[in-house]
């Protein structure tokens, strides 16, 4: 896929800039934001598998769990990036070898170390309560001392955006002190979050012009959510050195998120970022990365995240379907595999048949004209059943069901004739279900923690039974939502469930005035979309045809 790309931004197409990944320091920092010693481990491995260049594993001398994971990780290996530890620089009046936050660092044992120190005179005369020249010392000394200890050092010029517009040289004397004093990088950092791209741009392009063999880094909060615009202004005005964390997790509003920013300096700037491989396997791995992170942390991934989101190259609107089947990049920026991602092309309301017959082609390897009968009749069929409270964006499984049925390929393999749930002051409770396959009947009970789990038990033994090959399909998620204004208990619920047969992902949904019937819709349009799929496979293998085959 060609790309444009600005001259402005091009001038530099191939500079190598370097990672720094503070996922397991700063990103920690973040409300509801922790991480297991177990986690820390899965997660560094994977950023050294990703090709980052550095991991901030933590803060040794303020939390005492960092330092246990810097003594675990002597047991691995990293092939790419290096450990770093971090802290700040010493305190005044303190000798560094008397410092404990120095010393912390230099016992972590790892060869980075990253120390943060001050550039605005606010910090050094409020916050510090000390002298300007004091705190020069602090920063000279501090990475003098660790550099004496054998570490490479990075040094944050914390608040260093402030700092330069109230007192432009004093910001620049501190972060000459540090390069002077032995720092392989001086970052910048807009620690408050709080500056617009272009005093980012036009600040870091005057440091480079007064300091030009210094090397540079940014280091950006997301306050005003600009973290990774920021990012990108301060690389092309001369850094070569960038931080951020996974999906953007940290203090306040969060750092500049990596998943972004690093697709968009190799894939739209002409930089290049983590290893020398080609862009859908480092980014792929960058996708997992995030992934993992969520998982982490007990969040459900951000299906709007750029490039990693699952909805990240969605197309819902009928036009755009349309388009993209013609054309890919009139309406994606990107091939979506660039970045491990693929193409989502939602069927709802809003659908026209482009989008129907380009679903039916991607997941059931039918292909129809857009102009099909069966895709007219089965829009106007979701449409309806949307104004009832259904939404097929998250569960396409659904609406593939109607496709099937109107295009006569549908096979009723079973019928769902009856069901009762008992629950009481407990959270135990009792399903029965009455199934017909063929001309038998079957009549499955189920117990289960709440009535939606005990229906699903007694579903799963009907359909197994008379289905062996669902065995090897499970339930992955559950989601309940109220797609109208509450107006009563008896308000319509709309659930949606995911499931997965090991290969395939699906998700269906059901509505209803009452939870458990929606859960039951949706969870035999679940079990019945996986026995569709089999049929149809095993049609395309008898004709030779389809990439069900």
């Amino acid at each position: 896929m060609s790309l444009y790309v600005p001259h402005f931004l091009n001038r530099h197409a191939g500079d190598y800039v370097e990672t720094l990944d503070t996922t397991l320091r700063d990103g920690a920092q973040g409300a509801g934001v922790s991480f297991t010693l177990e986690d820390k481990i899965r997660i560094a491995l994977k950023l050294d598998e990703v090709g980052v260049d550095y991991i901030e594993g933590g803060w040794p001398y303020s939390n005492p769990k960092d330092l246990d994971f810097f003594k675990a990780m002597k047991e691995y290996s990293l092939t790419r990036a290096r450990l770093a530890a971090f802290g700040s620089t010493r305190r005044k009046g303190v000798r560094p070898r008397d410092d404990e936050s120095l010393n912390a660092i230099v016992k972590a044992d790892v060869p980075v170390a990253v120390i943060f120190g001050k550039s605005w005179t606010l910090h050094v005369e409020k916050v510090l309560e000390t002298t300007w020249e004091e705190n020069l010392a602090m920063i000279a000394e501090s990475v003098e001392y660790l550099r004496e200890h054998g570490m490479e050092v990075i040094y944050d010029a914390e608040h260093f955006y402030q700092g330069y517009i109230e007192d432009p040289e004093r910001a620049l004397e501190s972060i000459e002190t540090a390069w002077r004093a032995g720092a392989r990088v001086v970052v910048l950092a807009d620690t408050n979050g709080g500056t617009p791209p272009h005093e980012v741009y036009r600040i870091t392009a005057e440091v480079k012009r007064r300091f030009p063999a210094m090397a540079l880094g940014a280091h950006m909060h997301n306050d005003i959510g600009c973290a990774v615009a920021n990012t990108l202004m301060a690389v092309v005005a001369g850094a070569r050195h960038v931080q951020g964390t996974i999906n953007g997790v940290g203090e306040r509003t969060g750092n500049a998120d990596l998943t972004a920013v690093l697709p968009t300096l190799e894939l739209k700037m002409g930089f290049r970022v983590l290893r020398d491989e080609p862009p859908p396997v480092k980014f792929g791995r960058l996708r997992e990365l995030s992934r993992m992170v969520y998982e982490a942390l007990g969040r459900q991934p951000n299906p709007y995240q750029p490039y990693v989101g699952d909805f990240a190259f969605a197309h819902k609107g009928g036009v755009h379907a349309d388009a993209v089947m013609k054309v890919p990049r009139a309406y994606e920026h990107i091939d979506p595999a660039l970045v491990g991602n693929r193409r989502v092309v939602v069927v709802s309301e809003m659908a026209g048949g482009a989008s129907v017959a380009l679903k039916a082609a991607e997941e059931l390897g039918i292909p129809l004209d857009k102009r099909h009968q069966a895709v007219r009749r089965a829009l106007e069929e979701v449409k309806r059943l949307e104004r009832e409270g259904y939404s097929f964006d998250e569960a396409p499984a659904s609406a593939l069901l109607i496709l099937l049925k109107h295009l006569g390929l549908y096979k009723e393999r079973f019928r769902l004739t009856e069901w009762r749930v008992v629950t009481g002051p407990t959270p135990a409770a009792f399903a029965v279900v009455k199934v017909k396959v063929g001309g038998r009947e079957m009549l499955e009970a189920g117990e289960g923690v709440g009535p939606v789990h005990a229906v699903d038990v007694a579903l799963r033994r009907a359909f197994t039974a008379a289905f062996p090959e669902l065995l090897r399909v499970t339930l992955r998620d559950y989601r309940v939502v109220l797609p109208t204004t509450v107006k009563s208990t008896e308000s319509v619920v709309r659930v949606t469930v995911e499931f997965t047969d090991g290969e395939r992902v699906w998700r269906t949904v059901g509505v209803s005035s009452n939870v458990v019937d929606a859960s039951i819709k949706a969870i035999v349009d679940a079990y019945d979309f996986a026995l569709q799929l089999q049929s149809l496979k095993k049609a395309a293998e008898v004709q030779g045809v389809g990439h069900l085959a």
